[in-house]
């Protein structure tokens, strides 16, 4: 067993916490060559001295200052890397041979991407690099020699139940449809007509998950459940028809394969997201992950049932964006990071969400992306009508991309 050195793009959010709990258990097997984030200095400053990465890169330039001066008299082997080209060096650092992307939105795009023309082994959580970047990001993968080994749990869940050696090729496989579980988030039973005074508090009280306040928010809207339906599209080959989504409240079954000859393989586990993150990590072999068993004879039940889109539209947004093709998906991802933002500052109530999404995606012209730089400029396009509806300052809702 050769030593992996893993760069973790998105160091301090709580997959970078499963991911880093694994790491430690396996001391043996795994080593931090680089640590990436946003601008949480301070954490990132602690896990710099307890893994003494070779580089620590924060897309804040002056947090990476402010790295830089608190690591000063640490005598860490650990260079400071600042901005969207500190991140990319951190993706494609020659001593790591292992990439994890976990860094939410669309700016984590730029990195990913240079991880896979790098051919690195890519461990993906950023759905948003297939979301934006589709056909392009998958012929980098390929032409680059990238690894492509998805940690969302539904994805991994996917890849477990897929025949060894599957090849984007559902039908030559047997299969018949992909089934993506979904938990219905904090609003399955609330009334719909309650929905517009929900706070930002509640939408991001998963019932099951632990997880960052934008994608907590995007499963409340089951928007997020719509772009792991375009990622499921793209990492397995799947038609839009052939992708289904089921809610299961009990987050158990975490996703399923059905077959031609109408057998259904499930993965089941404990809602811990270092289960998919240790599967990555050691495929095609196992690793203790930490997660407790799970206990099958406790379990009261396993229910299923048919999402409702008139509680959850951003679901068929999804839908019809992926169906629609080229610039769809890139509008509609960047509109819903624009309204999520708004959101969570107080500045728009919780439907704003669905509605801004729906507008621009009305708006958006069917064009095709056929390269990345077209999905960054249909990216910027739909920030800025998604600001405009909402009328919001023109640097609201995160960082602008680079090519």
């Amino acid at each position: 067993r050769a030593m992996r050195r893993v760069s973790l793009l998105g160091a301090t959010g709580s997959i970078g916490d499963s991911a880093l709990d694994v790491v430690a258990r396996h001391p043996d097997r795994y080593a931090v060559a680089a640590l990436a984030a946003h601008r949480n200095v301070a954490k990132l400053a602690q896990l710099c001295r307890r893994f003494r990465p070779g580089i620590a890169a924060l897309l804040d330039r002056d947090a990476a200052h402010a790295l830089e001066r608190e690591l000063a008299g640490d005598r860490l082997p650990t260079r400071v890397l600042a901005g969207p080209s500190g991140l990319v060096e951190a993706a494609t650092a020659a001593e790591a041979d292992t990439v994890l992307a976990a860094i939410v939105g669309a700016a984590g795009l730029e990195p990913t991407l240079a991880a896979a023309r790098a051919g690195k082994r890519l461990l993906i959580a950023n759905k948003e690099a297939l979301v934006i970047g589709g056909a392009a990001f998958m012929r980098a993968a390929r032409e680059g020699g990238a690894t492509l080994l998805p940690i969302d749990s539904e994805h991994n869940a996917v890849f477990q139940c897929l025949p060894h050696g599957y090849a984007r090729e559902p039908s030559r496989a047997g299969i018949r449809r992909l089934i993506l579980t979904a938990s219905g988030g904090p609003f399955r039973r609330r009334a719909v007509e309650e929905l517009a005074n929900v706070t930002p508090d509640e939408a991001c009280a998963h019932p099951n998950w632990r997880m960052g306040r934008k994608i907590s928010v995007d499963s409340a809207t089951m928007m997020n459940k719509g772009l792991e339906v375009i990622e499921a599209h793209w990492l397995f080959g799947a038609p839009v028809e052939a992708i289904d989504v089921v809610i299961h409240p009990q987050s158990i079954v975490h996703s399923m394969v059905e077959y031609a000859d109408g057998s259904v393989l499930a993965q089941l586990g404990n809602p811990d997201m270092r289960t998919p993150i240790a599967q990555a990590l050691a495929w095609p072999g196992r690793i203790e992950s930490g997660v407790r068993t799970l206990d099958l004879a406790s379990l009261a039940g396993l229910s299923f049932e048919a999402p409702d889109l008139a509680r959850f539209p951003c679901l068929g947004l999804a839908y019809d964006a992926l169906a629609a093709g080229g610039a769809a998906p890139v509008a509609l991802n960047a509109a819903n990071e624009i309204a999520v933002a708004a959101f969570l500052d107080g500045s728009v109530p919780f439907p704003a969400i669905h509605a801004t999404s729906a507008e621009v995606l009305s708006r958006t012209p069917c064009a095709a992306v056929d390269s990345i730089e077209d999905a960054l400029a249909t990216d910027a396009q739909a920030r800025r009508l998604a600001r405009s509806i909402l009328r919001l300052p023109a640097d609201a809702g995160g960082v602008a991309l680079a090519a």
